[in-house]
């Protein structure tokens, strides 16, 4: 749609919807293919490539080609981009599927290179359109910490999840031990999916993350019809420096587990389609710390505010957590009907 609108083609247009909503992988490359100029033409008015100050000339090589990836119908496009002179330093911009076309929102372009010895990633949006190869290291990677952060703040499922966990915590240690927990978890599942090790559809992701709000916020609403007032008591102390009781034992393995499926759910939102390399592992692994930063820092001010609270209006406290949890629980379980209907 945005090639064919830009190329005032309308017959890429129609032949593209019709197939896109066929959902005929084949007649889809089919259109590409046979309106490969006006694709050509598009990609490379908004993706380019300059060495030395200098614009390199891009030649698309083979025809496009479609897939899918987390249920999403993608094409991949491979061009050959020959640099009149050579230089020390490469330029990539990208203006491709910018907000003002109105199809997407927010369109993050992940680029990995190997030129010349020098390898490295990036992430481009509108607010960062450009990078250099020349560029040091902790630019490239201070991009992908703000990717991360920026991607917890803008999912209000995993910030709704963090807000249930904070509610649910009766003590410092059950909050720094559920944070870990889910940390931990997510963290490895994150690193399998992205780095392609690990598949799983979105269709299974999504709605299980929605389940998982619920889940964790009805966990501390049961809490409460089942103890009332003593329900941020401890029910059986337990010894040690973690001392949690059964109950917060068994909280733990669930958000544990709740966790690995949160993982997916960040991976799929990069949809990082590249070979293993040690430059994506470290990029990746910056990304994941721009999260955990941003966890961290909702719990270090929520939880604090949380406690005084519970400590001088203990009626106070049980009902606005339990207020919480019970928003929490019930926008858990509408998102997890519309994702499990598709609507």
């Amino acid at each position: 749609m945005s090639a064919a609108d830009f190329g005032g083609d309308d017959p890429l247009f129609q032949a593209g919807t019709a197939a896109f909503e066929a959902g005929d992988s084949d007649a889809q490359a089919a259109a590409l293919k046979s309106h490969a100029s006006t694709v050509l033409g598009y990609v490379s008015d908004r993706f380019s490539v300059s060495s030395g100050g200098a614009a390199c000339r891009p030649t698309q090589v083979g025809d496009a080609t479609t897939g899918q990836r987390e249920g999403v119908p993608y094409a991949a496009l491979l061009l050959d981009w020959t640099c009149a002179q050579r230089g020390d330093e490469h330029e990539v911009r990208s203006g491709l599927f910018p907000d003002g076309e109105g199809y997407v929102k927010g369109t993050k372009t992940i680029v990995t290179y190997e030129i010349d010895g020098r390898t490295g990633s990036a992430a481009l949006d509108a607010a960062h359109p450009s990078f250099s190869t020349a560029q040091a290291w902790y630019d490239r990677f201070g991009e992908f910490f703000l990717l991360g952060a920026e991607h917890l703040l803008s999912g209000i499922d995993h910030i709704l999840f963090l807000l249930a966990l904070i509610a649910g915590s009766r003590r410092l240690r059950e909050i720094v031990l559920a944070a870990t927990s889910f940390t931990l978890a997510h963290s490895v599942t994150f690193m399998l999916a992205a780095l392609g090790l690990v598949e799983v559809p979105a269709t299974v992701v999504e709605p299980v993350i929605a389940l998982s709000i619920a889940v964790v916020a009805g966990w501390h609403l049961w809490g409460i019809w089942r103890r009332g007032t003593h329900a941020a008591d401890l029910e059986t102390p337990g010894h040690g420096h973690l001392s949690l009781d059964r109950a917060g034992w068994i909280r733990l393995g669930v958000v544990f587990c709740f966790g690995l499926v949160h993982g997916l759910g960040f991976a799929g939102a990069l949809g990082i389609d590249e070979a293993w390399s040690w430059t994506l592992l470290w990029s990746l692994l910056v990304f994941n710390v721009g999260i955990e930063v941003v966890q961290l820092t909702i719990i270090a001010v929520v939880f604090p505010l949380l406690l005084v609270l519970r400590r001088r209006a203990p009626k106070a406290g049980l009902w606005a957590t339990g207020a919480v949890s019970g928003a929490v629980s019930i926008m858990g379980l509408v998102w997890f009907v519309q994702r499990i209907s598709g609507s």
